[in-house]
Order: C-alpha cells, then structure tokens, then sequence
C-alpha cells in the first residue's frame, strides 16, 4: 500500500535522485524544472521545510508498498481555506493508480488536518492522465489557460465532503 509522509530534512537525497531519474518523463506532460533547480537543490528542499514550517505549504513524499520514493503531492500557497494541488509519480510508477490514491488521501489529509475547503489543480490538456486522476477525486474542470505556452485546464474541488462534522 501506498504512503506518504510529510516531507522532511532526511527526504533530500531520494527526492532528488527521484526528480534527476524522471526529469525527462515529466518534461513531457509539465513544465521543466530547469537546471537551476538542480543545481540548487539543497537550498530548494530547506526552503521547502521553512515555508511548510510557516504553515502556508505542505509537501508530501509518496513511497511504494516497498518503501521505495515514487511520487511527491503538494499543497501550496495556503490561504483562505484554499490551496493548489501538485503532484507527479515517478515513469516506473505510472499507471499503476497511486497518483489517484495519493490525491485522494492528500485531499482526506487537506480537509481534516489542514482545515481546508477547496483545491485547485492545473494540468496540460495534453496530459489526460493527470485529468483522469484529478475528475476521478472529484475535480471539476474549470477554465483554459496557457502554461509556460502549453494550453492547459484548470481544476477545482470543494472538500466539504470530507471535512469533519462539527
């Protein structure tokens, strides 16, 4: 079974092992991350932990049933009740439904633990898995857009579904 764990100093090292392995795979459906990314990384992943320290992101690992790093879910610029949803599973991983499972319970994670009410998501219309996963957890297309010139589509999902009862 799939989990994910919030991200920490110790996830450095897969995490960009992770990213270094399926820089290709991704740039074929998002936005390349650029080699300053690379480069940078150490700095990257402390910023990371300092902003998720703030309250206002949280970064998630996914690991494999074996315990193996394939995927990352992250929850950004949380404000209002709100964040924007980002996710990537690893090439060797797709197709297998954790993306799904790990939206799905990062969306649990966002309305109990993190007293959210809504996400948003945005993906290339030309990444029809990505829309697969987000329309299968509830996500409604929203509007079209340009991202870095690829047409994209953004998503929204209310999360009062799963939020506590009071």
């Amino acid at each position: 079974m799939p989990t994910l764990e919030l991200l920490r100093p110790d996830h450095a090292d897969a995490l960009l092992a992770f990213e270094r392995a399926n820089r290709a795979y991704f740039a074929r459906s998002v936005p390349d991350r650029g080699d300053a990314y690379f480069a940078g990384f150490a700095d990257l992943h402390a910023a990371r932990l300092a902003e998720q320290a703030e309250g206002v992101c949280r970064f998630h690992v996914l690991r494999d049933a074996a315990g193996e790093l394939v995927g990352r879910v992250n929850l950004v610029d949380l404000v209002d009740g709100s964040a924007e949803l980002g996710y990537r599973v690893a090439e060797s991983a797709a197709g297998r439904g954790l993306a799904t499972a790990a939206v799905a319970e990062v969306c649990r994670l966002a309305a109990t633990a993190y007293g959210l009410r809504s996400l948003t998501a945005v993906t290339t219309l030309d990444n029809p898995a990505s829309q697969a996963v987000l329309t299968h957890n509830g996500f409604r297309p929203g509007y079209e857009f340009l991202l870095d010139g690829r047409p994209g589509l953004a998503y929204r999902r209310t999360l009062t579904d799963l939020a506590p009862s009071a």
